[in-house]
C-alpha cells in the first residue's frame, strides 16, 4: 500500500523554490503513465497542426478573401480571443465536471470547427470560425495539462511536461510538410478539412485514460462535506480562485511569454515568403529546423530542470531567444537563417515544456484547471495583441520582422523579471498528490 499524502489543509509554505530531486530519472520512468502523456502529446500535437495551419495559409486566404494581411490579423485576434474563454471555461468544466471530459469535448470541439474553416467566404465568417475554434484550442490545452500533471508523480513532471509541450513541434512539423505538398495543388481549404481528423482522439482518450486522481480526491472531500452539513450528496461546486502573490505571478508571466510567442512565430512563414522571398516548398526547411529545434529543446529542458530546476532553465532560454531573434527574422544568408531557425526553436520553443509544471505549482488542486486556465487565457489576449501590432506597426515586408524583433526583446525582459519573482506557494501540488510511488492508474 503506497503511503499517504499530508493533507493539503496542513501542508507548510513553501517558497517558489525549484525541486532538484535526488536522483534523475529517464524518460522510461514515464512508461507505467503512458495512456494520459500519449494522450496529453497527441492533444497538443493535432491543436498545433490545426493552428499553424491558419499560420501557413495567410497569403493565400488573404489573396481569395481579397484582404489584407493587417485584416487576417483580426482573425488571430479573434482566435486569441476565443482561446481566451477556452482556457478559462474549460479550467471551470474540468474543476466542475472532471479533466478527462473536459479534454474530450475539447478535441471534438476544435475539431469541427477547424473543418468549417475550409468552407468560409468571407472575413468575417473567418473570424466566427476561428473565434469558436479558438475556444477548443484553448480549452483543450487547459484540461489536458492539468490532467497530466496531477496524474504522474512530482519527480516525472518535468518531463512529462516536457513531452507533452512537444506534440506542439510536432504538429507544426507536419502542418509544415502538409501544406508544401498540399497548398501548391489542392489550395489552403483541403488543408483545414484534415483538421477534422483529430476528432478521433476522443475514443482513445474514453477508453484508456483515467480521471486525475487529485480530482477525485477533491470531489470525495466535497462530498463528505456537504453530507455532514446538510446530510445531502454534496453536489459538486466552484471553488472561487485565490488571488495569491503565486497566482498574479502566473498570469502576468503569462502575458509576457504569450505575447513573445506571437511576436517569435506567428507572422514567420510570412516574413520568409514576404520578406525572403521564398516558395511554400523552400519555406518548409526553415520550419522544419525550427521544429525539430523546438522539439529536442523541449525535451532538453525537461531532463535539465530535474537537475537545475525550472526558474534557471526557463531564464537561460529567454535571454537565448532574445539573442537569437534578429538572425531568426533578418539573416542575411540562408545557412544563417537556418542555423537560427533550430536555435530559436530550442530556445523559444524549449522554454513551454515546462510552463504546465510551473504554473500548476501555483494554484490548489480545487482550483488548479481554472487557474491554469486563467493564466493561459489573459497570456492569449496577449499573444492576440501583439498578433494585431505586429502587422499594423510592419505595414511592409522590411519593416514586419523589425517590429517583431523589437517586441520580442521588449517581451522577453519583462517574462524575465516576473519570473525572477519567487512568492510563498501554499497546498503544494507534490502535497496533494501524494507519494512518488503512486500506482499507475489504468483507464476508466
Amino acid at each position: 500500500m503506497p503511503p499517504q499524502p499530508p493533507s493539503p489543509r496542513t501542508a507548510p509554505v513553501r517558497t517558489a523554490h525549484d525541486r532538484t530531486p535526488p536522483g534523475v530519472p529517464g524518460f522510461s520512468a514515464l512508461l507505467p503513465y503512458w495512456p494520459v502523456t500519449l494522450a496529453a502529446l497527441l492533444g497538443w500535437f493535432l491543436d498545433a497542426f490545426d493552428q499553424t495551419t491558419l499560420l501557413f495559409t495567410m497569403p493565400d486566404i488573404a489573396h481569395d478573401l481579397g484582404c489584407s494581411l493587417a485584416a487576417l490579423g483580426s482573425v488571430l485576434m479573434a482566435q486569441a480571443v476565443g482561446r481566451a474563454l477556452g482556457n478559462a471555461g474549460w479550467g471551470w468544466l474540468a474543476d466542475r465536471f472532471g479533466r478527462k471530459p473536459a479534454f474530450m469535448l475539447g478535441v471534438l470541439w476544435f475539431s469541427v470547427f477547424t473543418a468549417l474553416t475550409g468552407l468560409s467566404h468571407s472575413l468575417l465568417m473567418l473570424m466566427v470560425v476561428q473565434f469558436m475554434g479558438g475556444i477548443g484550442f484553448g480549452g483543450t490545452w487547459t484540461a489536458s495539462a492539468t490532467l497530466l500533471m496531477e496524474s504522474v508523480p512530482e519527480r516525472l513532471r518535468p518531463m512529462a511536461s516536457a513531452l507533452m509541450m512537444s506534440g506542439y513541434e510536432l504538429g507544426y512539423l507536419v502542418a509544415a510538410a502538409a501544406q508544401a505538398l498540399i497548398l501548391p495543388h489542392y489550395g489552403w481549404r483541403v488543408l483545414f478539412f484534415i483538421g477534422l481528423l483529430p476528432a478521433l482522439l476522443s475514443f482513445f482518450i474514453r477508453l484508456f485514460v483515467s480521471e486525475s486522481p487529485a480530482w477525485r480526491h477533491v470531489r470525495q472531500d466535497r462530498a463528505e462535506a456537504g453530507k455532514a452539513k446538510t446530510g445531502n450528496t454534496g453536489k459538486p461546486h466552484r471553488t472561487p480562485l485565490s488571488w495569491t502573490p503565486a497566482a498574479l505571478q502566473a498570469v502576468l508571466f503569462m502575458t509576457f511569454l504569450e505575447f513573445q510567442k506571437a511576436a517569435i512565430y506567428t507572422f514567420y512563414p510570412t516574413v520568409l515568403r514576404g520578406t525572403h522571398h521564398l516558395d511554400p516548398q523552400q519555406v518548409f526547411w526553415p520550419v522544419s529546423l525550427y521544429c525539430v529545434g523546438s522539439f529536442l529543446g523541449k525535451l532538453l529542458c525537461g531532463v535539465v530542470a530535474t537537475r537545475l530546476g525550472n526558474t534557471r532553465v526557463m531564464l537561460c532560454a529567454l535571454g537565448l531567444s532574445a539573442a537569437m531573434i534578429w538572425p531568426f527574422l533578418c539573416a542575411p544568408d540562408w545557412p544563417l537563417l537556418l542555423g537560427s531557425a533550430f536555435v530559436m526553436g530550442m530556445a523559444a520553443s524549449g522554454i513551454f515544456a515546462l510552463v504546465p509544471d510551473w504554473l500548476a505549482e501555483r494554484f490548489p488542486a480545487a482550483q488548479r484547471s481554472f487557474g491554469m486556465g486563467l493564466s493561459y487565457a489573459i497570456g492569449s489576449l496577449g499573444q492576440g495583441v501583439a498578433s494585431k501590432l505586429i502587422p499594423y506597426l510592419g505595414r511592409t515586408p522590411a519593416t514586419l520582422p523589425l517590429v517583431a524583433v523589437g517586441l520580442v526583446l521588449s517581451s522577453s525582459a519583462a517574462a524575465a523579471v516576473t519570473l525572477l519573482y519567487r512568492p510563498p506557494l501554499t497546498e503544494g501540488l507534490a502535497d496533494e498528490a501524494g507519494s512518488e510511488e503512486v500506482s499507475a492508474p489504468s483507464g476508466r
